[in-house]
């Protein structure tokens, strides 16, 4: 039966449908039935992973998995030597590992031996010289072939032309390398040679030792305050042979050092 509404619809007048019935959970729910037989299927992937996670942190091993046609290498830490073989789907392998034993009061040293290296700069002198004539060595090849004659060596008026610091006139040509030294400074030899002068130079250098290094090859020391050796002593790189002063032409405590080769002064810098 059905009845007319007021915008012309119709509407059942009938009884009420009844409720549909509420369904109870079931307690156990239908699972998939392979869903554990493809747990207990693990890939070789998967039997890498549980076996590197379960090996623990400790020696190195290498595994080779083979998959899908293709060869994967794979490094992995394991605590102990390891053997195993997965069959068709991958090879796994540990190389053993010899055990390390050692007494329970063993002292164990990590300290490095210590190796130290020292050159030989009056060989390389000497055969420098001994190789080509003094005079046709290059500044490249004459390099720090000489030991510094201080311990600091601090630059006071360069080699070359310059103002005299006692007459003031311009373009004295200044013979060698001034260095700062305090009165009593030690003053080393340049290289090994022989003392071919000690004493007084007439021409401004005050108390002057000159040492003969071979092949036209000579050092002087000049303004010092005392000299250590004697004419025809043999000295090696790095004796102290005078003490600085300011003897001679000097308006100051200082070390003034040369450079000659057959007998022409030369810039001290091209052999320091």
């Amino acid at each position: 039966m059905t009845t007319q509404t007021v915008r012309g619809r119709r509407r059942a007048t009938g009884p009420a449908p009844e409720p549909r019935p509420v369904l109870e959970p079931m307690a156990d729910r239908p699972r998939d039935p392979h869903r554990d037989e493809r747990r207990r299927r693990r890939g070789p992937f998967r039997q890498v992973t549980d076996f590197a996670a379960a090996s623990g942190v400790g020696q190195k091993a290498g595994i080779a998995l083979a998959a899908a046609g293709l060869i994967l290498t794979v490094t992995v830490p394991v605590t102990s030597p390891v053997m195993a073989n997965t069959g068709a789907s991958g090879a796994l392998s540990a190389a053993v590992q010899p055990d390390v034993t050692a007494a329970a009061a063993a002292k164990v040293d990590f300290s490095r031996t210590a190796i130290a290296t020292k050159g030989d700069p009056d060989g390389k002198l000497k055969q420098l010289l001994s190789a080509q004539s003094v005079g046709s060595i290059t500044r490249a090849a004459s390099k720090g072939t000489l030991g510094p004659p201080l311990d600091q060596m601090i630059t006071a008026s360069p080699f070359g032309y310059r103002v005299s610091p006692i007459t003031g006139v311009v373009g004295e040509f200044h013979r060698g390398q001034d260095f700062v030294a305090q009165c009593g400074t030690q003053v080393h030899a340049a290289a090994s040679g022989t003392v071919t002068f000690n004493g007084w130079h007439p021409y401004g250098g005050g108390n002057r030792v000159v040492i003969d290094h071979g092949n036209g090859l000579e050092t002087t020391y000049n303004h010092l305050s005392s000299s250590l050796v004697t004419v025809g002593q043999k000295v090696s790189r790095g004796d102290v042979i005078a003490l600085s002063g300011t003897t001679g032409a000097s308006t100051g405590c200082h070390l003034h050092f040369e450079v000659m080769v057959n007998g022409n002064v030369v810039d001290p810098l091209g052999w320091l």
